[in-house]
C-alpha cells in the first residue's frame, strides 16, 4: 500500500489544510513567528508519515512515525498558544483539534505495531 492510500496520511493532510485555514487569523506581525512555526510543524506530520512509510525496516518506520507524532504535539501546543493569546477562538480550532486527536491515536497504534514487528526475531537464517 502506498502512503497516499493510507487514512493516517490523508488525515494528516486534512490537518495541514486546517492549519492553513487558521493562519489568516494570526496578526501580521506573527508572519515569521507563530505562523511560520505552526505551518512547519503541520507540514512535518504528513511528510514524516510518508517518509516512514517508504522505509523498509519496522524500526525506521516507527522512528519516523514518532517524529510525526512529535510534530503533531507541536501543532497542538502552538494552537493552544494561539487560543490563549486570543488569536484563535475555540470554535475556530474544533475541526483541527478533532483531527489532531484522531491522528495521535492512529500514530500511537501504528508505532506500537511497527515497534513490535521490529522486536520479533528475524526469520532469516545466517
Amino acid at each position: 500500500m502506498q502512503y497516499r492510500e493510507t487514512i493516517v496520511w490523508n488525515r494528516a493532510m486534512e490537518a495541514t489544510s486546517a492549519v492553513y485555514a487558521l493562519t489568516p487569523l494570526l496578526p501580521r506581525e506573527e508572519l515569521f513567528g507563530l505562523r511560520a512555526q505552526l505551518t512547519r510543524a503541520a507540514i512535518s506530520v504528513p511528510c514524516n508519515i510518508a517518509e516512514g512509510w517508504t522505509r523498509e525496516s519496522p524500526r525506521d518506520k516507527a522512528n519516523f512515525l514518532a517524529i510525526a507524532q512529535g510534530s503533531l504535539a507541536e501543532v497542538e501546543t502552538l494552537t493552544t498558544i494561539g487560543e490563549r493569546l486570543g488569536w484563535f477562538a475555540a470554535e475556530d480550532t474544533t475541526r483541527l483539534r478533532n483531527l489532531l486527536d484522531e491522528l495521535s491515536r492512529m500514530l500511537t497504534t501504528l508505532r506500537r505495531r511497527f515497534r513490535s514487528a521490529a522486536q520479533k526475531p528475524s526469520s532469516r537464517r545466517p
